[in-house]
């Protein structure tokens, strides 16, 4: 990898000014109250806290996917602009060790079962969830290098698209599938029952 920015000067001031955008534009109100009301300040300190917090959560994610699709702590480290051991300390997920997840109790005796699928990166996971789809496994939860699937009495399908707008996540839904947890950046994962899609 060159030392050259794999973003152009436009796209750092597009996706700038997005946040930006998204910060003022969410809170109902905020930008207007700006101009008369002392406590919109407070509230545009409290929405960009909640915007540099989910920059956070995305940056996480996105060194999480960088990893799963191959790329080494050096590779993400100069993207950084950081050191291999300061990307490593930083975003090595502190609560798994950086090991595989073991599967989790199944609640009672009556609970469905569950395993964890490891070991697996954005290019084979979704090979992984169609194969276990077609033994009648769904996915149930997932994290960096694994997805969590619980055994049912049908077969499953299940995609993964890129975070979808509101409107497409509507579509989504009334054709059935299921949204599973909260997305792991930038995809979002879905599942349905093989034979209930629109």
């Amino acid at each position: 990898m060159n030392d050259r920015p794999l973003l152009e000067p436009v796209e750092t001031d597009r996706i700038r000014e997005g946040v930006a955008a998204a910060v003022l534009g969410a809170p109902e109100g905020l930008a207007e109250s700006l101009e008369h009301d002392p406590h919109g300040y407070l509230r545009l300190v409290d929405a960009s806290r909640v915007g540099a917090e989910e920059a956070g959560r995305l940056l996480r994610e996105a060194v999480q996917g960088a990893r799963a699709a191959g790329h080494s702590w050096d590779a993400v480290g100069r993207v950084l602009g950081v050191s291999r051991q300061a990307a490593q300390q930083r975003f090595t997920d502190k609560t798994a060790g950086g090991a595989s997840p073991s599967a989790p109790s199944s609640g009672g005796p009556d609970a469905p079962e569950r395993r964890i699928i490891d070991g697996l990166s954005a290019f084979n996971e979704m090979a992984a969830l169609e194969e276990a789809g077609r033994d009648g496994w769904h996915m149930v939860g997932y994290g960096p290098f694994f997805h969590e699937v619980e055994a049912s009495g049908r077969p499953w399908e299940h995609c993964r698209i890129t975070l979808p707008s509101a409107a497409r996540h509507r579509r989504m839904e009334s054709e059935g599938w299921v949204p599973v947890g909260a997305g792991w950046f930038p995809w979002r994962y879905y599942k349905r029952p093989v034979g209930t899609g629109g």
